[in-house]
């Protein structure tokens, strides 16, 4: 892999103490890596959930990549910071909004950009902790169950069954968002080993989707 530029590899949605957290990477001058092509191979190499591409860092303009396909909007590369004030950024789907509240990073995406994820309600936390990884079937599957109804707490694990290396993803912000939006309310999901994601749905139509961000280490590709 040609040096091209620096790495910055997060973990996006952390739990409390800044465990847990879906790692990404974030290729600084995506613009100097030219082509779909070329673009997938970087992603695969990597072998990240998602790779993210800012293309133009002051415009907000990027690029999304898993280990095998190209992606108009996912959650995890969009609730992160990158570090030059923008407050909308614009992946492939449309433009979505980004702020700041505490030590949560915010976005607001649409239901219609997460579609084509099957969301399957579980009996019982414990139920959805004894899924094998992948369940069988194809196409991407949320599998989800309340901890606590009334308090909107619910236990999440996401299977993307590409068929790329990515069997479970830690944590899914395009999932929490489209399962907010199915369920009409404000949740607080715990996915995977130790990541928490929370969704609300705003009164427009749009779901708002935030998470805790941390910076593990700095690449050179």
């Amino acid at each position: 892999m040609a040096v091209v530029a620096d790495l910055h590899v997060l973990r996006v949605f952390c739990g409390t103490g800044g465990r847990g957290g879906n790692r990404l990477g974030v290729v600084s001058r995506g613009a100097t890596v030219v082509g779909e092509r070329q673009r997938s191979a970087v992603a695969a190499k990597l072998g990240f959930s998602e790779t993210v591409f800012v293309d133009d860092p002051d415009r907000g303009v990027v690029d999304i990549y898993t280990p095998s396909v190209r992606l108009p909007f996912a959650g995890h590369p969009l609730v992160r910071h990158l570090g030059t004030g923008v407050d909308v950024l614009r992946p492939p789907a449309g433009d979505v909004s980004t702020w700041q509240e505490g030590d949560f990073t915010w976005i607001a995406g649409r239901a219609d950009w997460a579609a084509g994820r099957e969301l399957r309600q579980q009996a019982s936390a414990a139920e959805v902790d004894r899924l094998p990884a992948p369940p069988p079937g194809t196409g991407f599957l949320y599998a989800w169950a309340w901890q606590d109804e009334s308090e909107g707490a619910i236990r999440a694990r996401a299977f993307p069954r590409r068929g790329d290396a990515v069997i479970e993803d830690e944590a899914t912000g395009a999932a929490a968002l489209l399962l907010a939006h199915t369920l009409g309310r404000a949740i607080d999901i715990r996915q995977g080993v130790e990541s928490q994601i929370l969704a609300r749905p705003r009164p427009d139509g749009w779901i708002e989707v935030g998470g805790r961000v941390a910076l593990d280490e700095v690449w050179t590709l």
